[in-house]
């Protein structure tokens, strides 16, 4: 990757809505480093079509919930780039279980992945994000603004992105701006099919689109220079009712 590149990393970028921010990023005109810990084979897909749109993709691989694996990858991509302008926090895990049914390994999955990883990422990759006056662009959810059945580790993981995409925000100003994004119901192509709520609940009258999302994303990560340490909901209103 060239110094004259701005440059983003995107987590868990192998498949759904971290493969499309990817390709959003790209056609913004940023080089991306992807990642993956099981969809290798999606991350690669991903990289070519980056290729093709005339940008640079640079991949790493690694397990979300060990930190020594987060470390190792902050250690790789410290080794192609001198700067990060910006780090989506996008990887994570949606369980499902009653609740008598949560385990141990639920809940540590959930948390560890969807919440505990960002905080580490952020710091492993602080030094580089300061470099570009970079952005965080966290992953929360509407599901960390109210319970949702079945959930409860899920809700609880999300609602912690929010507080520390707050905590973050402080920690790392005026150096770097981090604020967060907390989607509703996204449809990814080929995902029409599944069983939602009705779309005529939300006053937008539809279900979110990954562009909507890319678009949200891009807003804080590039934007803007004044916000730092929101949370802006792109659920069609969905959240404020």
């Amino acid at each position: 990757m060239t110094a004259s590149s701005r440059i983003a990393f995107i987590t868990g970028s192998g498949k759904r809505l971290g493969r499309q921010l990817a390709y959003a990023f790209a056609d913004a005109g940023y080089d991306v480093i992807l990642h993956a810990h099981a969809s290798v084979d999606g991350m690669r897909e991903a990289a070519e079509q980056i290729n093709n749109r005339g940008r640079q993709a640079f991949q790493v691989q690694g397990d979300l919930q060990r930190v020594d694996d987060i470390r190792r990858m902050a250690g790789e991509i410290a080794a192609c780039t001198s700067r990060l302008d910006v780090l989506v926090n996008n990887a994570g895990v949606f369980p499902s279980a009653a609740f008598d049914d949560v385990s141990e390994e639920i809940w540590d999955r959930a948390l560890d992945t969807n919440c505990k990883s960002m905080f580490f990422m952020t710091q492993a990759l602080a030094p580089l994000l300061r470099a570009a006056n970079g952005s965080v662009v966290n992953i929360a959810s509407a599901g960390g603004f109210e319970p949702w059945k079945n959930h409860i580790p899920y809700n609880v993981s999300k609602s912690g992105v929010i507080m520390l995409t707050r905590g973050l925000a402080k920690a790392l100003a005026p150096d770097v701006r981090v604020n967060a994004v907390a989607p509703g119901i996204i449809i990814v192509e080929g995902e029409e099919v599944l069983d939602h709520i009705p779309a005529e609940r939300f006053p937008m009258q539809r279900y979110g689109t990954p562009q909507d999302l890319a678009d949200a994303v891009l807003f804080l990560a590039e934007g803007t220079a004044y916000i730092t340490g929101h949370v802006l909901p792109v659920t069609g209103g969905s959240v404020a009712v």
